[in-house]
């Protein structure tokens, strides 16, 4: 059995989550039991409850020889939903274990939308490979999508739409969804699309009041008050960010002559959503957009830059702590309190920047609201800052003995926490209007101002005041 399952060690947590945890660890060490005696029953058996979901977690998590094994000995049993689950690091491994025929039919089952994601990140072989098991409408259609910028609606629309022409009534609505054969059907859909005789959608009628109401109803009395029309240009971003804000379920995507040619659903648009907070999280700690599956090599690559631009900025705080070599070497009791400053207001300051970096994604800062935003950050910085100031006072008169030692700690405390609160809400700003991406960049400026100021307000009224 892997050596991966022996190795688990007990996690923490409560009753409930121990036994959940202990159920999946046999689970998977009963499917890995099942691939190294070769018996495919029992691992059919196995998997077969399984959602697609589930399976691409599996393959991630075990290592690439048991993945190799596992697909190879599950075989024509191979859902094409597991391939457009899995981390996009894994995927063409994946890809190159699967036979020709296996791989056929399991994209075949895909709709437009979840093809183009599963290739579009794809070497050139391995495209042609997929595009090549492609009816050829479906192919026509894929390509078509290719053909969008990345990142944009064009890429994330499936092109399997369910529209009608305004003068429809309910009756013939559900006549024509009875009368097309099930594989011209997406496999999920919301909404019937309205429209007008050049194709310029003009309206979304819901299946729910499509089923309530009455045959002779005309589908412009039943239209959702809700409706977007895409541009298949638009980035993928903004397309989330609509979705979120007016509570879409799905939206039509036009062309630049406004004619319909695709649909974008909410399960898509979250999936850009989540990957657009997940992306946020991971820039500001500087790790770029890697994942647990990646090698080391390209994980080591994605983190040396930043850690290369913390390196510099290190330095330059210490170059300001060099300037006052003569006061911490008279002082000692300098040396053991000026981290704290600087940690303080680097820890404000991530604060500060967390809330603006995320305020700016979901577009809740903007033009009108800057300077509000900018004076509450650094009045919570001063209320903060006055707080923890009257607490290192007393500790430097305690500790050291030293009343004027602990009036400065106490007022570089405060200089520092007010311009962490603006540096932290100032610089994404900044970095946003000049076209930087804010999540990726604001970190390390932020930790250099707050450790810039905080070493040369303490050590320089030190020098001013102790010495």
């Amino acid at each position: 059995m892997s050596d991966q399952v022996k190795e688990l060690d007990e996690q923490p947590g409560d009753a409930s989550e121990r036994a959940a945890y202990q159920l999946e660890r046999k689970k998977v060490a009963a499917i890995l039991y099942a691939v190294d005696i070769e018996d495919r029953d029992k691992l059919i058996e196995l998997m077969e409850p399984l959602h697609p979901a589930d399976i691409a977690d599996l393959l991630e998590q075990i290592n690439a020889f048991d993945r190799s094994r596992l697909i190879r000995l599950y075989d024509l049993e191979f859902d094409g939903e597991i391939l457009s689950e899995l981390d996009e690091s894994i995927r063409e491994e994946v890809i190159s274990v699967l036979t020709p025929q296996v791989l056929s039919d399991a994209v075949r089952d895909l709709d437009s939308d979840d093809v183009v994601d599963l290739i579009e990140d794809l070497e050139g072989a391995q495209q042609e490979q997929i595009l090549d098991a492609l009816e050829d409408s479906d192919r026509a259609a894929v390509e078509q999508a290719l053909s969008w910028p990345e990142y944009s609606a064009g890429r994330l629309m499936q092109r399997e739409v369910v529209m009608a022409p305004q003068h429809w009534n309910v009756g013939q609505a559900i006549d024509h969804l009875r009368a097309t054969p099930e594989d011209d059907l997406p496999d999920q859909f919301y909404h019937i699309v309205m429209v007008d005789p050049r194709l310029h959608p003009v309206g979304n009628v819901t299946l729910g009041k499509l089923m309530r109401s009455k045959r002779d109803t005309r589908l412009t009395d039943i239209l959702e008050e809700t409706f977007q029309i895409i541009p298949a240009d638009q980035d993928e971003g903004e397309v989330a960010y609509a979705f979120n804000q007016y509570h879409l379920i799905s939206a039509p995507v036009v062309d630049g002559e406004g004619r319909l040619i695709g649909v974008i659903t909410i399960d898509d648009a979250m999936v850009v959503l989540d990957e657009e907070h997940e992306e946020d999280i991971l820039r500001l700690a500087g790790v770029g957009e890697g994942s647990l599956s990646d090698r080391v090599i390209g994980t080591t690559k994605q983190r040396l830059p930043w850690l290369a631009v913390n390196l510099i900025t290190s330095i330059a705080a210490s170059m300001v702590i060099a300037q006052f070599e003569m006061a911490i070497a008279q002082i000692v009791a300098l040396a053991v309190l000026m981290p704290i400053v600087a940690s303080m207001g680097g820890n404000a300051g991530t604060q500060s920047l967390t809330v603006a970096v995320r305020a700016i994604a979901t577009k809740d800062l903007t033009g009108s609201n800057i300077w509000r935003v900018i004076r509450r950050e650094c009045l919570v910085g001063l209320i903060n800052g006055v707080i923890f100031a009257v607490v290192m006072g007393v500790v430097g008169v305690i500790w050291f003995g030293s009343p004027a030692l602990g009036y400065v700690i106490a007022a570089a405390m405060v200089v520092n926490m007010v311009v962490a609160g603006l540096a932290g809400t100032g610089i994404p700003i900044v970095l946003e209007r000049i076209g930087v991406d804010p999540a990726l960049a604001s970190g390390a400026f932020v930790t250099t101002v707050t450790d810039v100021v905080g070493f040369f307000a303490f050590l320089g009224l030190a020098a001013a005041v102790l010495l």
